[in-house]
């Protein structure tokens, strides 16, 4: 298979999620899957108020963003998700960068590059 390509993954606030989207799209990706997930890291969640009781929400919404590209893009996509999902504020998210061994698109049968 021709061409090294890269998973990114971005764990980020929800409402940072049109910035980033833009970003993305002005370095020319052309497609990327999003999904509500919950969860913690560092923050840990936080307590709330509810009808007079105290109660810990240690899961908190995120967005999970996946994106395929080559490798040569995945940099310039890591800095473009960095920047538009930063707040500088406890719970930005992180980035997980992993190699794709290949991909298929399933409609044509094309493989790895032509795929994505």
């Amino acid at each position: 298979m021709e061409g090294v390509m890269k998973k990114v993954e971005a764990i980020i606030k929800p409402f940072k999620l049109d910035e980033v989207k833009e970003s993305l799209n002005s370095l020319g990706v052309r497609g990327l899957t999003v999904s509500e997930v919950k969860g913690f890291g560092r923050q840990r969640g936080h307590t709330e108020l509810y009808r007079g009781a105290e109660y810990v929400v240690d899961f908190l919404p995120k967005v999970k963003l996946e994106i395929i590209v080559e490798e040569d893009l995945a940099a310039s996509v890591v800095e473009a998700i960095e920047k538009a999902a930063n707040t500088g504020r406890i719970g930005d998210g992180k980035i997980f960068l992993s190699s794709v061994e290949d991909v298929i698109r399933i409609r044509t049968g094309e493989r790895g590059k032509d795929a994505v």
